[in-house]
């Protein structure tokens, strides 16, 4: 069996689980957030009655991240929604927006996008967050509200998004019945040359297999070109796995992944026991494909899908008129130091916005010093409008008064994850998807730049 096989195996209480077999498995983990929840509990009231008790409390996490630093009032609301619901339900691992568990969110438009205005419980976006607060453990299933919840395959799990009708059977039952998917396998050899990053992995690989490619089929990295990639690095593949339309994507474990996981679980105080899933010697997958990680180059998607791709030393022609590094694929700490490294001492020459994913990258940049003057420093220095509010922000568009949010006909470079028609704002931009280092290089030259012009 593949790795996702195994783990849907074991989730379905079966020895052996074959592609294309419906079954019934268990959740570990139901993830949902402020677009879908409440959605999600409407379901769940419906169905199971408004009395009624998610089937384990300690496996629901609830995570507003994406409406959030809006005026919008039902954003607002919707934040609302799931304090009340997880105070109703006594769910440990909801990670508000305020510290008071009877309170109301508003966003203060006064204060404005730059200030922070979270509080000591709030986690940030999703998909960074469940890693971060322990709740992303090898060989388990989790079931997210998000098309983006694959992003925890890079810790080994089967981590996949659901629609608000499963996901309220889910919280009543802790069960879905689901098809076994079929496994692409890509195997990953050589090592990233400098100026390449996970992004521009992902990226080739949906070229190469185009962005419904992998419809409702799991995609399976392993191969000695991953023992050099980090847990960041893994995420963003990971995370990607859905813009070429897969049901998950997943690594091996390994020792980087133990480490993580078991810090991040003592750290948080979550569940630290696991049963990670090894390789069989025998698997049987849909197709197979090398990737030598040596031989790639800054890669960037066009308008307007994943999988429009073409190299950055070949869109020098490319105009441009913003810049955006953030979201779950592209606001990771290391995402920003990459992208700190190509515009330090350097000036922006296009509107370029920065979103930390969580409030700990956050505090991460601010107490990170090179030479005298912390990252987040040098990024201001820039140009560069970094907001302390951590979250979803423009990547998905969200109301107007979103930071970073499009609202002409712009042409932007982003190291988010998605770029169809309308998905930043407005319906007639174009958002161009790239590494953190190809947008910081043109962030510098307001056209798309190889960042490698800008390596010593």
């Amino acid at each position: 069996m593949t790795l996702t096989e195994k783990i849907l195996a074991r989730a379905a209480g079966k020895a052996t689980v074959t592609a294309g077999e419906n079954i019934w498995v268990s959740a570990d983990v139901l993830m949902t957030h402020d677009v879908c929840g409440p959605g999600t509990i409407g379901v769940f009231k419906r169905e199971f009655g408004k009395e009624a008790k998610v089937w384990d409390r300690q496996k629901v996490v609830i995570i507003p991240d994406h409406y959030i630093f809006t005026s919008d009032s039902k954003s607002n609301r919707n934040v609302d929604i799931l304090r009340e619901f997880a105070r109703e339900q006594q769910i440990p691992y909801f990670y508000d927006v305020i510290d008071n568990p009877n309170g109301r969110w508003l966003f203060d438009a006064v204060k404005g996008d730059f200030v922070r205005q979270f509080g000591s419980h709030y986690a940030g976006v999703c998909h960074s967050a469940l890693p971060q607060k322990g709740h992303t453990r090898p060989g388990e299933v989790l079931f997210g509200t998000d098309s983006h919840t694959c992003t925890a395959g890079a810790f080994n799990q089967f981590a996949t998004g659901i629609g608000n009708t499963d996901a309220g059977f889910v919280m009543g039952t802790g069960k879905l019945l689901i098809k076994v998917p079929e496994t692409m396998h890509f195997r990953l050899e050589g090592k990233l040359p400098a100026g390449v990053m996970a992004k521009d992995i992902i990226l080739h690989v949906i070229g190469e297999v185009g962005f419904d490619g992998a419809t409702y089929r799991a995609m399976q990295f392993d191969g000695p070109g991953v023992n050099s990639l980090s847990m960041d690095d893994r995420m963003t593949i990971a995370n990607m796995a859905i813009e070429a339309g897969g049901k998950n994507g997943i690594f091996e474990f390994d020792a980087q992944t133990q480490a993580y996981v078991d810090y991040r679980t003592k750290l948080n105080g979550t569940k630290s026991t696991y049963e990670p899933a090894e390789r069989d010697r025998q698997e049987t997958f849909f197709s197979e494909l090398t990737v030598d990680l040596s031989k790639l180059e800054p890669t960037v998607a066009c308008h307007p899908d994943p999988g429009q791709r073409k190299l950055a030393k070949e869109m020098g022609d490319t105009r441009l008129d913003r810049a955006y590094i953030g979201s779950c694929t592209g606001g990771k700490t290391s995402d920003f130091l990459d992208f700190a490294r190509i515009v330090r001492g350097r000036k922006v020459v296009i509107d370029t916005f920065g979103v930390p994913a969580t409030p700990e990258i956050i505090r991460d940049l601010q107490t990170t010093y090179w030479d005298d003057k912390t990252v987040w420093q040098l990024l201001l220095d820039a140009g560069v409008k970094m907001t302390e509010n951590a979250g979803c922000a423009a990547c998905l568009g969200g109301p107007v008064d979103t930071f970073g949010r499009m609202n002409a006909p712009l042409k932007c470079i982003s190291a988010t994850n998605r770029n169809f028609p309308g998905r930043m704002g407005h319906k007639d931009s174009q958002v161009f998807l790239a590494s953190p280092m190809t947008v910081a290089a043109s962030a510098l030259t307001g056209k798309v730049t190889d960042p490698r012009e800008y390596i010593c």
